[in-house]
């Protein structure tokens, strides 16, 4: 198995857990790291939480969450670069999505009819962790100048307003796009395509009075969205604990669902939910031995899974994992990388090329 890795840049959460070791796995299939380059063409912003989507042209799309200060900050914007030779090349960075508050983690699908499909959400944590406490008014005056007027570019209502889970549409290849509308739910990858011809958003409703997490369907190419299931609470578990999902159709029909788990058992650990009726029902959220998080999913064209993961405590980088039974099990890690500085980093997303090597893209605050 082959990763050619193109390191993608800047964050800035550590987290630490517990490991569950007591799963019997496969070894990890042997992997060669071919080449690890960074791929940010802009040095003096930070970019985050970004998504990988190869189209049936070969193509390389990648969005992420760019022009940002920090992992927190009114300056989000959600960014585009494609690559043309399987990721040796990228293209400056277009802005897709800039709204008055902080425009997050970014999705991307080419759904089977050729349509694209983005996704963000919008998020004000910047004002509760910053702003309300007072902290700018110990930063120098440039930077506190430069935060107040990003947050002052609407009214406080406006702002409220402009919480949401976010989607925007192409059916020309990306050059030009819908107004955003709400796709329901909302996880840092997107959503994924059936061999049925839906496409599947596992996620979570977000800014909502009822938090729950689950998937909504489309049968219209992504133009509207239905609520299709929620995913069941583990036993002892509070929901709001659980984020960052992804899903995956497995080569035997049935959908995957991982989980980012904040609850006490399986802190940090990515859990999983299986679903064996098209997604109308799901069974309990359970661990399958992987600490790191959140994962990305991917069938391979042998009908294997690959599961791509952060790991935010030594060695800090990026691991994958492959199961060959559907999901039921996987194997042990595969270091993508290894050598982070800390735990700013992760996200990872992977697609496959036609040579059937591997490309990943993650984000990273370098040293």
């Amino acid at each position: 198995m082959t990763f050619i890795n193109r390191r993608h840049l800047l964050g800035t959460l550590a987290v630490a857990g517990m490991n569950f070791p007591n799963i019997l796995r496969a070894d990890a299939p042997k992997a060669r790291i071919n080449e690890t380059q960074v791929i940010s063409q802009r040095p003096d912003h930070y970019h985050g939480w970004s998504t990988l989507a190869r189209r049936k042209d070969g193509e390389l799309l990648l969005v992420c969450s760019g022009g940002r200060e920090n992992h927190v900050c009114p300056f989000g914007q959600v960014e585009l670069m494609r690559s043309k030779d399987e990721g040796a090349t990228w293209s400056f960075p277009r802005v897709l999505l800039d709204s008055p508050i902080d425009d997050r983690d970014a999705g991307i699908l080419e759904t089977s009819k050729g349509t694209l499909l983005a996704t963000t959400f919008t998020s004000n944590a910047y004002d509760e962790y910053y702003l309300v406490k007072g902290a700018h008014k110990n930063w120098p005056a440039d930077r506190r100048t430069r935060w107040l007027a990003a947050h002052n570019r609407v009214p406080a209502a406006a702002r409220k307003k402009e919480l949401g889970t976010w989607m925007i549409r192409s059916t020309d290849g990306g050059v030009t796009w819908s107004p955003r509308y709400d796709s329901l739910v909302n996880s840092p990858h997107g959503p994924v395509n059936l061999k049925d011809g839906r496409v599947l958003y596992a996620g979570k409703n977000l800014w909502r009075d009822k938090t729950w997490i689950g998937v909504c369907e489309s049968k219209d190419d992504g133009q509207t969205w239905q609520h299709l299931a929620e995913i069941p609470t583990r036993k002892g578990d509070d929901n709001k604990r659980y984020h960052e999902l992804h899903a995956v159709e497995a080569a035997n029909g049935n959908l995957i669902v991982q989980i980012r788990n904040h609850n006490a058992k399986n802190e940090r650990e990515t859990l999983q939910t299986e679903s064996t009726d098209g997604g109308k029902t799901w069974s309990e959220p359970h661990a399958i031995g992987v600490w790191g998080l959140p994962s990305h999913l991917l069938r391979l064209k042998d009908g294997r899974l690959l599961m791509s993961y952060g790991h935010r405590r030594k060695p800090f980088g990026n691991q994958a994992r492959i199961s060959a039974d559907h999901g039921k099990t996987w194997s042990d890690p595969i270091i993508i990388s290894g050598d982070g500085a800390g735990g700013d980093l992760g996200y990872p997303t992977t697609v496959q090329l036609d040579d059937g090597s591997l490309v990943t893209v993650w984000y990273e605050k370098l040293a």
